[in-house]
């Protein structure tokens, strides 16, 4: 079964016609934001890579980083990153945490557990699993390689906090809704809530909405969480 992908102009025009269908609210945004850009970029092994190193960093930070890694990898290849001494991806910036998750991902894709170019062609759900599958590559990160890489139209990183924050304000909700929430909210979206994302962020940007942040609760779990796998470590790297 196909499935849908925002690749043109004429697929967002397609996918902001069935949203402003299936839920008035979104033409209502739409007159206040305009229309939301397309911003697609290049799928792949080195795309993915890039997303790792991105996690959790300024984008100046990230784009340094990645600027370091793909002139000491080009081209950037999985059996380049699999070859490479732990200490030589180190000095580019690279985290350790980040530098087994670069690994683990090579490792899939070069023995084919991980096939990139079908993810394309399966359900957002399917796809989503198969990436988080690998190590190091969590839901929000797979959500994104879905979303801005492959272009699925039907991706929806419900955990997003600018993306909450922006449902919240946008349909006046009385708190920030929950990821569990989000889907149930982004429901009677499909197969186009990858759309409804982009409007949703372009809203959060017009609307100047303040930053997302973790409530205390969800503060004190990452560090406990944190903690936790700080304790799990091994000694060695």
């Amino acid at each position: 079964m196909a499935r849908p992908h925002i690749h043109s102009e004429a697929d967002l025009d397609l996918a902001l016609t069935a949203l402003g269908e299936a839920d008035p609210r979104f033409a209502a945004l739409l007159a206040k934001t305009g229309r939301p850009p397309l911003r697609r970029r290049e799928d792949g092994f080195a795309a993915l890579a890039a997303s790792i190193v991105a996690q959790q960093l300024s984008t100046a930070s990230a784009d340094a980083i990645w600027g370091r890694l793909a002139a000491a990898f080009d081209p950037f290849e999985p059996a380049a990153i699999l070859r490479a001494r732990p200490a030589r991806l180190a000095r580019t910036g690279l985290s350790r945490p980040k530098i087994r998750a670069l690994k683990a991902i090579a490792r899939a894709v070069t023995r084919g557990d991980l096939a990139l170019a079908g993810l394309a062609g399966l359900a957002a759900e399917e796809a989503h699993a198969a990436l988080t599958s690998i190590h190091g590559i969590g839901p929000w990160t797979a959500d994104i390689y879905l979303l801005s890489c492959l272009g699925h139209g039907d991706a929806w990183p419900a955990g997003d906090l600018a993306l909450q924050e922006a449902a919240r304000v946008a349909f006046a909700l009385p708190a920030r809704p929950t990821a569990k929430e989000m889907l149930a909210l982004a429901e009677a979206w499909r197969p186009w809530r990858a759309v409804a994302a982009r409007i949703l962020w372009t809203y959060y940007r017009a609307a100047r909405i303040p930053s997302a942040q973790p409530g205390p609760k969800a503060k004190r779990k990452q560090t406990n969480k944190n903690n936790a796998a700080a304790r799990r470590r091994p000694v060695r790297r």
